[in-house]
């Protein structure tokens, strides 16, 4: 008895003091009350005075009504409000039972903990609040619609054409048979994370199918080609990148294709007994193309995986060159580039608030064959888009395209999702021209770089809200008839759909008032878009503050009550300003998919809020400051640093509640949100491996297939998953070995099968399970 009127007390001044610096903070009365309650319990308890129980009664019964009045029946909030309670009354009624024979104590306390606990528990019968149940039309509306010339059995680029639409023409798995799906094949490339890796290594590529070759990139910048029906490897390309910590990143989103000019020759891959990367080079008819961490460019032979001694330097192309500055590890391409009218299109990224002095974000297209510079877009100098001479430099710490570009060869143009100036939360050193361009789709002249149009999503950006995902191109069936549209979504959640022509809207966009105030000399923009169709969040409240017990809860709650926040578009500040949707975003770099026949789209939103706070150096140094996306980032050369960080709970977990991931299905059509599903479970997450369904984070991108299937991992267990596309449920998961935070693919093998294939080697900075495989899937014989 003494030990549990001991815990109680414990409690009890835990949220006795935290809950009266809550009210200090205007906030719940409730934990301060409750601490009260738990503190009388304990005393009465250590002189086994019957009133403890009585007590305790009110406590549960108090704290059910005030939880329901907070969370409606909804179990997550519910139930970790209510949990420690429920519990802690268990040994409590025991203690008066049979210790002490209270009977007139734990005759109330009984029925009070049961029928609490039947409340408590109930929900999960319920229907979950946050779901939306519908269904999306099996109908095609238009049969010919355009998959960007692709062979229906390959996958030839990162979102399996140009028109990155990650939908394949392939239907031998259904919903009728999704479930009958087996490994095919696994394989693992031996590209693990080093001891002296950055933080984010990790392992998001896609792999392309060409013929009957399946060619994979990884981290360290390696190329293998595996037989596309066994998974048995033919030879292996080595880039030679050496380790540095000053880059941002260490991950290959995916390697580009160039077919041969005679598109009728075999793909005569032959098992190779050298390594790669040690023949010599030989003149390439097709080729891939291979962008690495240490800011090379290189053209590989699909066949053997030699160099292509045609390509500018026997086959690498150094993307330093002209650079303002020229720091290690300051810029690389971390996704593949773009491949159309005989050009080669390169960006890159450049890294977040280390220098305000950091390379150009510059734009650049070289011949395909022969790697000379044709002509460069810098949205420093947007006018300027003749090749540059030599010894002249582009803009400095321009914004740059991180993420996947997309074409219309048909209309001359390529799109570009444009990222922000560095440093991110500090606007005060941008031009008028890198203002117009960042955080935007830009579209070029295919063959001249000239801008033909831009939209920008996010004005002034203070937010690290670059646009993340590649452009999804097709065209839409709309009330003025059928336009070329290209649909993109954003980090704050908003899903743009344009006219890929002319960069008319085809869904309306309208500007909303922001929340002002900046730190001297910057400023805030007064309104900023959004989108008819948007999955932006509501604005977070206090009662949604979460955690696994009352007293972290409580802790979110304080937090939450000193930082500073105002809806979306809060400002950075030195007090701190809670980011939400937070630097994840509702959507990055794995996108979403689009169904061109049926019009529709498959997308994975995500919500979780971070924390972004002005750090004054007043003269320090902070240069050995962290470099990776979170923590204090040191800004050298300006006067603030910032520090990033997830919004969390003291036990680690996020402090806003559950659901913090969905997959959603849209008609595109009308642009309404057709169905949406909380997504994957805690099992990887905790110890215990409890495969509790919760609606998880998650960071990858989904495919849609024509047999009416979508396969998506992303989450942060290790599962890939199969959705019927029509109302969003899940079919089938099959068990990854490690994190599958990339994209998957799907192709045909020799023999006919459809495979389906997912890159699973986890994601350094969410810490899923770090692995070096790759995995193939068909249906059962």
């Amino acid at each position: 008895m003494i030990i549990l009127a001991g815990l109680f007390f414990i409690i009890g001044i835990a949220l006795f003091v935290g809950g009266s610096w809550l009210i200090l903070l205007h906030g719940s009365f409730y934990y301060c009350i409750a601490g009260l309650m738990l503190i009388a319990v304990s005393l009465l308890l250590r002189n086994r005075n019957v009133l403890a129980n009585f007590i305790y009664a009110l406590l549960l019964c108090g704290t059910l009504i005030w939880s329901v009045n907070e969370t409606g029946m909804n179990w997550w909030p519910l139930a970790t409000r209510m949990g420690l309670f429920l519990v802690l009354a268990i040994p409590l009624i025991w203690c008066a039972m049979l210790k002490y024979r209270q009977r007139r104590g734990w005759l109330i306390l009984l029925p009070v903990w049961l029928a609490t606990a039947v409340v408590t528990v109930s929900p999960i019968l319920m229907s979950n609040p946050s779901t939306l149940e519908g269904q999306l039309s099996r109908e095609i509306s238009i049969a010919n619609a355009d998959l960007g010339g692709v062979n229906p059995d390959d996958w030839e680029a990162y979102g399996r054409s140009n028109l990155g639409q990650r939908f394949s023409p392939l239907n031998q798995i259904t919903p009728d048979n999704a479930d009958q799906l087996e490994l095919a094949w696994q394989y693992q490339t031996g590209d693990l994370k080093g001891p002296n890796d950055v933080g984010e290594t990790t392992y998001e590529d896609t792999p392309i199918k060409v013929g009957n070759s399946l060619y994979v990139c990884t981290p360290h910048n390696w190329v293998i080609a595996l037989n596309a029906d066994t998974g048995e490897e033919q030879w292996v390309y080595d880039a030679k990148v050496p380790e540095d910590s000053q880059r941002q990143h260490q991950t290959c989103r995916g390697v580009a294709y160039l077919p041969p000019a005679d598109k009728n020759l075999p793909n005569n891959v032959q098992q190779s007994t050298l390594s790669a990367e040690t023949l010599s080079p030989i003149l390439c008819d097709a080729q891939l193309f291979l962008p690495t961490s240490d800011a090379r460019l290189v053209a590989i032979d699909p066949t053997t995986g030699a160099r292509c001694a045609n390509f500018a330097n026997q086959g690498e192309l150094d993307l330093m060159h002209n650079m303002p500055f020229t720091q290690s590890g300051y810029y690389y391409s971390t996704s593949p580039p773009l491949i159309a009218g005989g050009l080669v299109i390169v960006s890159g990224s450049v890294n977040d608030n280390y220098d305000i002095n950091s390379p150009s974000g510059v734009i650049r297209t070289y011949d395909v064959k022969t790697g000379e510079l044709k002509w460069n877009w810098d949205s420093g100098h947007p006018d300027e888009t003749l090749p540059i001479g030599e010894g002249e430099v582009y803009a400095t710490s321009s914004p740059n395209s991180w993420s996947v570009a997309s074409a219309d060869e048909k209309l001359g143009l390529v799109y570009f999702p444009m990222g922000n100036r560095t440093p991110d939360q500090l606007g005060i050193y941008r031009s008028p021209a890198e203002e117009k361009y960042a955080t935007s789709v830009v579209a070029l002249d295919l063959s001249t770089g000239k801008v033909a149009w831009v939209q920008q999503f996010v004005h002034h950006d203070l937010w690290d809200m670059d646009t993340p995902a590649q452009p999804s191109l097709l065209d839409l069936e709309t009330a003025s008839g059928t336009q070329p549209a290209l649909v993109v979504p954003t980090k704050q959640g908003d899903i743009y759909v344009l006219n890929r022509a002319t960069g008319d809207p085809i869904f309306p966009i309208t500007e909303e008032p922001a929340p002002q105030g900046a730190i001297p000399g910057d400023y805030t923009a007064a309104t900023q878009p959004t989108s008819a169709l948007s999955f932006k969040p509501e604005p977070l409240k206090e009662n949604e503050m979460w955690g696994a017990t009352p007293i972290d809860q409580l802790m979110c709650r304080i937090q939450f009550k000193q930082l500073r926040y105002e809806g979306r578009y809060t400002p950075p500040s030195e007090q701190g300003s809670l980011i939400y949707p937070g630097n994840f975003g509702v959507f990055n770099w794995g996108s979403i998919a689009v169904d061109p026949k049926r019009q529709q789209l498959f997308g994975m939103p995500l919500y979780l809020a971070f924390v972004s706070t002005l750090v004054p150096k007043d003269g320090l140094d902070l240069t050995s400051a962290n470099k990776g996306e979170q923590g204090v980032n040191s800004n050298d050369g300006a006067d603030y640093a910032v520090e990033l960080k997830p919004f969390l709970s003291p036990l680690g977990i996020p402090c806003q509640q559950p659901p913090w991931g969905y997959v959603a299905g849209v008609d595109l059509k009308t642009g309404k949100t057709a169905w949406k599903h909380q997504n994957g479970t805690i099992e990887d997450m905790t110890p215990l491996k409890l495969p509790i369904e919760m609606g998880v984070p998650g960071i990858g991108g989904p495919i849609i297939t024509d047999g009416g299937v979508v396969f998506m991992a992303a989450s942060v267990d290790n599962y890939l998953r199969a959705y019927d596309m029509s109302n969003g449920h899940e079919l089938w998961k099959g068990r990854l070995p490690a994190g599958g935070q990339a994209t998957p693919m799907t192709y045909l093998n020799s023999n006919g099968e459809q495979m389906v294939v997912q890159v699973a080697g986890g994601h350094g900075s969410i810490g899923t399970t770090i692995g070096d495989y790759v995995v193939a899937y068909k249906l059962k014989n």
